[in-house]
């Protein structure tokens, strides 16, 4: 089974004095921790609301620092489970980004047509064994027929 999980991440930025400064700065930073041991990571702006609903900026802005909210999204392979899948990216993307807070957001499974594709491979190629051995088996009758007939002339050029 493979998953999607996403990760919101709380990223620190510095002697900044816009929303958007701090969020490119943010991205950047993230970005040059994972890279390249997790560049198939995805980094996109998170989402915050506050408690009345209202939509809020991923950047809060305090005394030129900032905290910005960050989605990182990765694909993990081969799990067991959808908890198995959030533990492995908590570690994988917590191992580079020290001192930063992270939570799992969501955990998607994903569908895999690779697997019917080749449960459907596999039939075939089962039907198609089958198939060979049923007119191998037949080639072998006829050549047991054909040694037969041939091996006496064999014999008589020996002799």
């Amino acid at each position: 089974m493979h998953c999607r999980v996403v990760v919101e991440a709380a990223v620190p930025v510095y002697d900044v004095e816009t929303e958007d400064e701090a969020i490119r700065i943010a991205i950047s930073k993230t970005g040059e921790m994972l890279n390249p041991d997790l560049n198939y990571v995805e980094i996109n702006m998170g989402e915050r609301t506050s408690p009345g609903g209202e939509e809020l900026p991923p950047a809060f802005i305090a005394a030129d620092e900032a905290l910005v909210a960050l989605e990182l999204e990765m694909t993990v392979f081969n799990v067991e489970r959808e908890e198995h899948a959030s533990r492995i990216a908590r570690k994988e993307i917590g191992q580079r980004l020290q001192n930063i807070p992270l939570e799992v957001l969501s955990v998607e499974i994903i569908e895999d047509d690779d697997d019917e594709d080749d449960a459907e491979a596999e039939d075939d190629q089962s039907a198609d064994d089958d198939a060979s051995s049923d007119e191998a088996a037949d080639n072998d009758s006829e050549t047991s027929d054909e040694d037969d007939d041939v091996l006496p002339e064999f014999e008589d050029l020996l002799e």
